[in-house]
């Protein structure tokens, strides 16, 4: 099991560093910068200043370029910046020349998603699967981590598996992959278990992108007491609750969030966690409409599950979320402008392409409990459908 390296009590200082390629414009990459600056954040850091540059190709041997990487080297050394952060994944020798280049200590985002993972987990089965995915992350990386790992001084990106000795032989970091490979099988048999002895309810599914309101909404419905927090992956562990609207019951379930770059190795280790997605009946996509790109969230969302549960279509109700922070404006009748986010009405926003495209779908604010009833109408309609199928003797009124 890993070792719990102790956080330090003053927030870490990070440099952002993100690169323009592509078809990537400056304001898309401003807005990943932006999310990467929440996960520095959420990982106990500040941000204290952010670098773009403009590429048409990476780097083979520093990612960006020598000149830019100079401006970086100069800006650490006068604000005395604790570590670097990259938005883009890094290679070994990527990460070992930065590093050499900056004299300081260099992540990649992949490298501190793992580390938020690590802070989070509180189950035994969380835990082993991020530890799992860590040593997954760090074995081809071995001659650049393990040096950071042997000072034993904790910060973001340093909550990884270790020893106070530390085992730099490739043989025996496997030898651990192999044996957490093997613990995560028995747990998902137990759970497997677990999961078959809940009878023959219709599932449901709460999934989204990280930070949507997905454990708010399980609060709000199943009125339990789920750990939900402004935060990236404040939920890691799946939550199942048993729900009853009118005299129907079901089971609905809390799902760790998506994020877009997630590590393909927390993916793979994540996926057994994902189960009760696979084997639900019925999926909510909670969608966060007040993010300014909730769009390509949605894509990411889609992306990850086509990955996790293939291409099978599942039953599926698209909830647009924290409309409260969406101004509803009324606008005049005589007013002829175009409507925007601050003027468009809900009944307006139900004829956009979301309330069209996505239906069945419907508009919510889970923290204020807006348009509550109506989501566990549409809910109820949709359980009871497949309930119906499944038992067609049972009558049910709401």
């Amino acid at each position: 099991m890993p070792q719990n390296i102790e956080i330090k009590k003053e927030q870490e200082s990070a440099v952002l560093v993100g690169a323009i390629t592509g078809n990537d414009t400056e304001e898309t990459v401003a807005e990943y910068l932006d999310e990467l600056a929440f996960l520095v954040d959420t990982a106990g850091g500040i941000t204290l200043k952010r670098f773009t540059q403009k590429l048409d190709k990476h780097d083979p041997a520093t990612f960006i370029g020598k000149g830019k990487l100079e401006e970086i080297r100069q800006y650490v050394e006068e604000n005395k910046a604790d570590l670097v952060v990259f938005d883009d994944e890094l290679s070994a020798s990527q990460l070992r020349n930065i590093e050499k280049a900056l004299q300081t200590r260099v992540i990649d985002r992949s490298n501190l998603i793992l580390d938020i993972f690590a802070l989070r987990a509180r189950t035994a089965h969380a835990r082993t699967q991020v530890e799992l995915a860590q040593y997954q992350y760090l074995l081809p990386r071995l001659a650049g981590m393990w040096t950071h790992l042997e000072r034993q001084k904790g910060g973001i990106g340093l909550k990884g598996p270790g020893e106070k000795e530390i085992e730099t032989d490739r043989r025996i970091v496997r030898d651990k992959i192999s044996l957490l490979k093997k613990k995560l099988q028995q747990i998902d048999k137990q759970k497997a278990t677990q999961r078959s002895n809940r009878g023959s309810l219709v599932r449901v599914a709460l999934v989204g992108y990280t930070n949507v309101g997905k454990s708010t909404i399980m609060n709000m419905l199943s009125k339990t007491n789920v750990f939900a927090e402004d935060k990236l992956f404040a939920t890691l562990d799946t939550t199942v609750r048993k729900m009853v609207i009118g005299n129907l019951p079901f089971l609905l379930s809390d799902t760790v969030g998506f994020i877009r770059k997630l590590p393909h190795h927390l993916i793979e280790s994540f996926k057994s966690t994902l189960d009760e997605v696979r084997e639900s009946d019925i999926l909510i996509h909670v969608v966060d409409i007040s993010h300014p790109n909730f769009e390509e969230q949605i894509d990411v969302v889609r992306e990850t599950l086509s990955e996790i549960i293939g291409q099978n279509e599942k039953q599926a109700i698209m909830v647009f979320n924290k409309m409260d922070k969406y101004t509803w404006v009324e606008k005049d009748e005589d007013d002829l402008t175009p409507s925007t986010s601050d003027n468009i009405s809900l009944e307006e926003m139900k004829q956009t392409w979301m309330g069209r495209v996505n239906a069945p779908c419907i508009f919510i604010s889970a923290k204020k409990k807006d348009n509550l009833e109506a989501f566990r109408r549409l809910l109820y309609d949709t359980v009871v459908e497949i309930h119906t199928e499944r038992y067609p003797h049972d009558n049910f009124l709401y």
